[in-house]
C-alpha cells in the first residue's frame, strides 16, 4: 500500500511539473485606439493614395507553446477616412464599399504560421461587400511584451496583403484607378 501511495504521489508531482507546458492559449482584445486598417492604390498612375478605417475591433488568440492561433477582425467600413469628406462618401457608395448594405468587412483566420516563436503570416477569409476570398497577410513586425502603461501583456503587429478590388465587386474605374489594393493593418491588442 505504501508503494502504491508513493507511485500515485510521483504521478501527481510529474503531472504538476508538466502542466505549464500545456498552458491555455492567451486571448488578446484589439486596442481600437491603436489599431487601424489602411489601404492604398494607384490613382491614374499619378500617385499612391493612402486612406484608413478609423474603427477596428476583434480578438487574437495565441498558443505560443503549440505555435497556433486565431485572428478575428471586424472593420467598420463606414469609418473610412480618405482625408476628404466627398471621397469618404464616394468610397461608401454602391460602386465601391456600399456601406449602407455592407457596414463591415471581416477577416477570420484559418491558420497562423510561426517561425520560431513569432507568427510570420496569417491565412484566412476576407469578406468585403459580401464577397469572401482566401488571403494571406504577411507579418512584417511582431512584438509581445508587457504594455508599458497598462501593465498587462500585449502584442503588436504590422501585416499586409494585396487584393484585387474587382474580385470584391468594387472595381469601378479599374484599371485607371488601380485594381490592386494593398491592405496594411497596424494592430495592438491587450491580454483579456
Amino acid at each position: 500500500m505504501i508503494k502504491l501511495n508513493h507511485f500515485a504521489a510521483s504521478i501527481v508531482l510529474s503531472a504538476a511539473a508538466v502542466a505549464p507546458a500545456f498552458a491555455a492559449p492567451d486571448t488578446f482584445t484589439v486596442d481600437a485606439s491603436h489599431s487601424f486598417a489602411r489601404f492604398s492604390y494607384s490613382h491614374f498612375g499619378m500617385s499612391t493614395q493612402l486612406s484608413r478605417f478609423n474603427k477596428t475591433s476583434g480578438t487574437v488568440t495565441l498558443d505560443k507553446a503549440a505555435r497556433t492561433g486565431t485572428v478575428d477582425i471586424v472593420i467598420d467600413t463606414r469609418s473610412v477616412d480618405t482625408g476628404f469628406d466627398t471621397f469618404n462618401d464616394h468610397i461608401q457608395g454602391e460602386d465601391f464599399l456600399d456601406t449602407a448594405k455592407y457596414p463591415t468587412a471581416t477577416f477570420k483566420s484559418s491558420k497562423v504560421t510561426f517561425k520560431g516563436e513569432k507568427p510570420v503570416s496569417v491565412t484566412g477569409e476576407l469578406t468585403i461587400k459580401g464577397v469572401t476570398k482566401p488571403v494571406t497577410f504577411k507579418i512584417q513586425n511582431y512584438v509581445a511584451m508587457p504594455h508599458p502603461m497598462l501593465k498587462k501583456d500585449a502584442i503588436g503587429a504590422d501585416a499586409t496583403v494585396v487584393i484585387k478590388r474587382s474580385e470584391f465587386n468594387a472595381g469601378k474605374y479599374a484599371p485607371h484607378v488601380g485594381d490592386g489594393v494593398t491592405i496594411s493593418v497596424a494592430l495592438e491588442a491587450i491580454k483579456s
